[in-house]
């Protein structure tokens, strides 16, 4: 079977088929349209039995993958890192559309477990609300920075009290003190407060949103200690896909949560892995220092500590081990939507 790598741009894409043993067959480039798209399936399917593969840039192959898996075909993403890695081995030196589209092609040969690409579906979604809000808290935060600038030169008497400005009544009581003054100072001041005033309109509106979507697609994974509505989405958005994982240790490395294995000679050591989705990881940190304070957490990282493992290493553990749960609640949560049943399971760590 041929493997058809692409290496997708904004405006073209490149595609090159090679043979079982990784020689290059053949080479096309289409209009990175729709048009184009179908062009490419007609193309790979003259050479014959075939499979596609994509460097997995999302915001850029995204209608590429929807024209493909809408005319029925296979295809698989690889990781960039993936890519770059076989395109360094190569013997054909230097960077062009053609030598990724190979090393793309090349990597999906060699690897067999990556993951399969598929239409998306609410978990897009759930991502591009988080995203989103995301965005408008840093826009926020930015207007709030400058509105602490204008009323300390308006006034230096003025306290507001650390991430009060999110508070209707405190926005009410700047905008009065603005009101008594006069000039640009108070004049931009008040047109910051209420701008800030809309963002968190907007952003507790897509909270709740967000919230919704959350308590319909993973019931069992709010169930978990620490796991709030944000965390669990940002899991479910970035996951995109818990079936999409073989078993919990294929997802624990997705998030970075299991170590590297480092061996030397016959001894079996573990190092540190920073890699994975951070994103993720970030979430099941959050989590884990949220069961630290009170939870079945605090128990298991004492333990930890009283086998002689440092608090930082405990904590590692920890996070390691909220991995393997949220992977089942998720699983779980997936067999239920499937299934068309509701589900709710006992809290654990």
């Amino acid at each position: 079977m041929l493997v058809v790598g692409i290496d997708a741009h904004k405006r073209t894409h490149t595609a090159v088929a090679v043979d079982e043993v990784g020689k290059k067959v053949a080479i096309k480039t289409v209009a990175s349209t729709s048009a184009g798209n179908l062009e490419l399936v007609r193309w790979a399917q003259g050479l014959g039995e075939h499979r596609f593969a994509v460097e997995d840039c999302r915001h850029i192959s995204r209608r590429l993958e929807r024209d493909l898996l809408a005319a029925g075909e296979s295809l698989t993403r690889v990781p960039p890192k993936l890519m770059a890695k076989m395109r360094r081995s190569a013997r054909e030196h230097g960077k062009s559309d053609p030598i990724d589209a190979m090393s793309v092609a090349r990597a999906a040969q060699r690897e067999e477990d990556l993951p399969t690409a598929r239409l998306d579906g609410d978990e897009r979604k759930v991502r591009l609300l988080t995203d989103h809000r995301e965005d408008l808290v840093n826009e926020r935060t930015r207007f709030e920075n400058r509105l602490h600038w204008h009323l300390h030169e308006l006034d230096p008497s003025i306290e507001i009290a650390a991430g009060s400005l999110g508070r209707y009544v405190v926005l009410d009581r700047l905008g009065a003190i603005c009101a008594t003054h006069s000039g640009t100072v108070a004049e931009i001041a008040a047109e910051l407060i209420e701008r800030i005033r809309a963002l968190t309109i907007r952003i507790n509106e897509l909270e709740r949103e967000i919230a919704s979507l959350v308590r319909t697609m993973a019931p069992a994974l709010l169930e978990l200690r620490g796991c709030g509505p944000l965390s669990a989405a940002k899991i479910i958005g970035e996951t995109a896909g818990i079936d999409r994982f073989g078993d919990r240790g294929r997802f624990a490395r997705f998030n970075g949560s299991a170590p590297i294995p480092v061996w030397s000679s016959n001894s079996a050591r573990f190092r540190l892995n920073r890699g994975g989705n951070r994103q993720v990881n970030a979430a099941l940190h959050r989590i884990a220092v949220t069961q630290l304070r009170a939870g079945p957490g605090k128990d298991y990282v004492e333990r930890r500590i009283a086998m002689g493992n440092t608090k930082t290493e405990a904590i590692r553990a920890l996070r390691r081990r909220l991995s393997d749960e949220v992977y089942r609640r998720l699983m779980t949560d997936y067999a239920a939507r499937e299934s068309g049943q509701s589900t709710c399971i006992p809290m654990a760590a």
